[in-house]
C-alpha cells in the first residue's frame, strides 16, 4: 500500500458535502482519503509519522479506529479519543488542508488528481510562528515545556505527542 500526502488551500461551504465529494472519490477509486487541517500540522514529518504509525496499528492489529482515515486523525491530532481527534477535522470557509491518499499507486494517483481540482495547491503544513498558537493548544504543549525545549523545537514536541498515543491507551 502507498500514501501520497497533498495539502493546500480551499473554500468549504458545506462540511457534510464536502466529506460525501471525498468519500465518493474515495470509494470510486478503491482508497481511503483522510482531510485534515493542515493550520493544526507541524511539518510533513508530523503527517507522515501519524499515517505511519495509523498503519501499524492497523496491521499489528491494535487500532482503536475501525477506519484507517478515522485512525489517521487520531495519531495526527495527539489524541487517545476518537471524539477528540475530530479536532484535526475540517471546517466551513477558507482553510488550509492536508489530504492523506492510500491505496494501490494508481489508485492514490487517480484520487490525487481529481483532489487536486479542489485545493489550490501549496505547502500549508510546513509549522511557522502563525501556527504557533493552534499547534500548542491542540496538542496541549506547555509555555514551561518550550522553555525548556526551545521554541525551535515545537514541531518535535508534537511529533512526541503523536508518538505517545499509543503509550496513553
Amino acid at each position: 500500500m502507498s500514501f501520497q500526502i497533498l495539502a493546500g488551500s480551499t473554500h468549504i461551504s458545506k462540511v457534510p458535502e464536502f466529506l460525501d465529494r471525498v468519500s465518493s472519490v474515495a470509494s470510486a477509486n478503491g482508497t481511503v482519503i483522510q482531510a485534515m487541517d493542515a493550520g493544526k500540522m507541524a511539518g510533513e514529518r508530523h503527517v507522515r509519522f501519524a499515517v505511519q504509525k495509523a498503519m501499524r496499528a492497523f496491521e499489528g492489529n491494535y487500532n482503536s479506529a475501525k477506519d484507517l482515515g478515522i485512525e489517521i486523525m487520531r495519531y495526527a491530532s495527539g489524541k487517545r479519543q476518537i471524539e477528540e481527534a475530530f479536532s484535526m477535522g475540517v471546517h466551513e470557509g477558507d482553510m488550509d488542508i492536508v489530504f492523506v491518499i492510500i491505496g494501490g499507486e494508481e489508485e492514490v494517483d487517480r484520487s490525487a488528481e481529481f483532489l487536486k481540482g479542489v485545493i489550490k495547491e501549496k505547502d500549508v503544513m510546513a509549522y511557522s510562528s502563525l501556527k504557533r498558537g493552534l499547534v500548542i493548544s491542540q496538542f496541549d504543549i506547555t509555555e514551561r515545556e518550550i522553555e525548556a525545549a526551545g521554541e525551535e523545537l515545537i514541531p518535535d514536541l508534537v511529533i512526541e505527542r503523536v508518538a505517545l498515543v499509543d503509550v496513553l491507551k
